[in-house]
């Protein structure tokens, strides 16, 4: 398998799991019978703690194989924009979710919070450039 076609089937399986966690796990958990607010919050962190560190690992793979595969300069600027997005979320917006979450934990009441609406707004770009980067790297 060439560099281009490894980088394809990676940003695909990333897209895959942020598609099954942010958009169809995370609203579902609280659908639950008995899933209150703080356990959602806590089944929730660990999840995409788990997921965030995958998709490092899977942004770090794109990134050495776009580079070894020498391909277009879309290919890399799609490959750019996703590790951006993805280094967003984990260093600017994931730390204000988790400050409010760990003040819903521990009892306050607090309104409904636009760094969520940030974080899903992130999510929905990453979901695109992903599956752009995904077409692209295939037909290189």
């Amino acid at each position: 398998m060439d560099t281009t076609a490894a980088a394809a089937a990676v940003t695909f399986v990333w897209l895959g799991m942020v598609l099954a966690i942010s958009f169809l796990e995370a609203p579902l958990k609280f659908r639950a019978p008995g899933v209150t607010v703080p356990l959602g919050l806590g089944i929730g962190r660990l999840v995409f703690r788990a997921l965030n560190r995958v998709e490092t690992l899977l942004a770090a793979a794109v990134i050495a194989l776009t580079a070894a595969g020498g391909g277009p300069a879309s290919v890399a600027v799609l490959t750019a924009v996703a590790a951006l997005v993805l280094a967003a979320q984990l260093l600017v917006i994931r730390p204000r979710l988790n400050r409010r979450s760990d003040r819903v934990l521990a009892g306050e009441e607090l309104p409904r919070s636009r760094a969520h609406l940030l974080y899903v707004a992130a999510e929905t770009v990453k979901v695109l450039v992903l599956l752009a980067l995904g077409i692209e790297s295939l037909t290189v």
